[in-house]
């Protein structure tokens, strides 16, 4: 079984999505909706990481003299806050 780390962020997405509409409807039991509720927000923790870890990933590309130069993210000082 694959952990919830290494479940794709569409799928993870989708499962949230389905659980949400699941809780929704309130037909569950106290105990459904309870497990459901822990199972979502674990959902909720994993797409987070992805999408931090994402964002580390991100370069910016800058055009310097003709020629493509890669970098680090990084947001701009004053920005980050908005």
């Amino acid at each position: 079984m694959m952990k919830k780390e290494e479940i794709p962020f569409e799928e993870a997405i989708t499962k949230l999505e389905s659980i949400t509409a699941e809780l929704e409807k309130g037909n569950l039991s106290l105990e459904e909706s309870m497990a459901k509720f822990e199972e979502g927000m674990e959902l909720s923790k994993t797409c987070n990481k992805i999408l931090q870890n994402a964002e580390k990933k991100i370069t910016i590309l800058l055009e310097e003299n003709g020629t493509l130069k890669e970098e680090n993210f990084a947001p701009i000082k004053g920005e980050e806050e908005n």
